[in-house]
């Protein structure tokens, strides 16, 4: 039985994004890591043809992707949202600290949903039959799986992760009379390192949808999510760095600059997350 053959593989590293295969009766298909986990699709097209039509995983998977899609997407909407209400309060309110804190934590554990079920998308997206023929494989549901050689998997990992240290910042920040000291150690290193995550998980991102070579893709929806989302996460760590508590002051080395980035950051996110509901299926 004649088999499919691999005509270019496309990424960086040892991360494939991308692949073409020749298949038997002379069509190609070309399997792309993030509409295949995003859309469950994948292209082929005919001798000769100039466009291409796309196969896509079975209905059941359609539906579950679409629906992890959506929570996701509405998670970072809801949490971007409360992220810049927390910063207007602190830069425009009665100067509460708590009420703003309250505020950033809610916003967290919308984050920390949104992190999560992005994870749990990339878990349970359809793949590519070995043989590389013309169909997307669905697999059992799982809560949890270890792929760190899949760059989709890291992407999304370094995402949630960078989730669950923000919580760390932000459950450090009800603590009352901190020395300088501690801030630092506390509230405002958890901090940098999400921040850190968050660009990694940003430019692994990119690496993805360009598969390798980082260029603007003007009309990929996929890359301007990732660009919008990436241009938060910036804002999040200049924020972060202005937010630094020097033992001598003893105070913030520029709070107006922390929660205008933190404001505009979050709502980056949120943009991100509009356009991730269109992303779907």
């Amino acid at each position: 039985m004649a088999q499919a053959e691999l005509r270019v593989a496309e990424g960086a590293g040892p991360f494939t994004t991308r692949r073409t295969w020749r298949l038997p009766d002379g069509r190609e298909a070309v399997w792309e890591s993030r509409l295949a986990r995003r859309r469950g699709v994948l292209a082929v097209r005919a001798p000769g043809a100039s466009t291409a039509r796309h196969a896509r995983a079975d209905a059941a998977s359609l539906v579950r992707l679409r629906r992890l899609n959506s929570i996701a997407a509405v998670a970072f909407v809801i949490g971007g949202a409360l992220f810049a209400a927390g910063a207007a309060i602190a830069q425009f309110g009665s100067g509460d600290a708590i009420t703003s804190s309250g505020v950033y934590f809610v916003g967290g554990l919308f984050f920390n949903t949104g992190g999560y079920v992005s994870l749990l998308q990339v878990i349970n997206a359809p793949r590519q039959v070995p043989s590389g023929a013309d169909a997307l494989v669905t697999r059992r549901w799982r809560w949890w799986s270890y792929e760190p050689m899949h760059l989709d998997w890291l992407c999304v990992f370094a995402l949630f992760a960078g989730t669950l240290v923000f919580g760390v910042n932000l459950l450090d920040s009800f603590l009352q009379g901190l020395t300088v000291q501690q801030i630092n150690r506390l509230i405002w290193t958890p901090d940098v390192i999400g921040c850190v995550l968050f660009l990694v998980s940003g430019h692994l991102s990119f690496v993805e949808v360009c598969h390798g070579r980082l260029r603007v893709l003007a009309h990929d929806l996929g890359w301007w999510i990732v660009a919008v989302n990436q241009l938060g996460s910036v804002l999040f760590m200049v924020s972060a760095l202005a937010a630094f508590t020097p033992r001598v002051t003893g105070s913030e080395l520029d709070a107006d600059i922390a929660n205008w980035g933190t404001l505009l950051g979050a709502l980056c996110f949120s943009i991100g997350g509009v356009l991730q509901y269109a992303e779907r299926p």
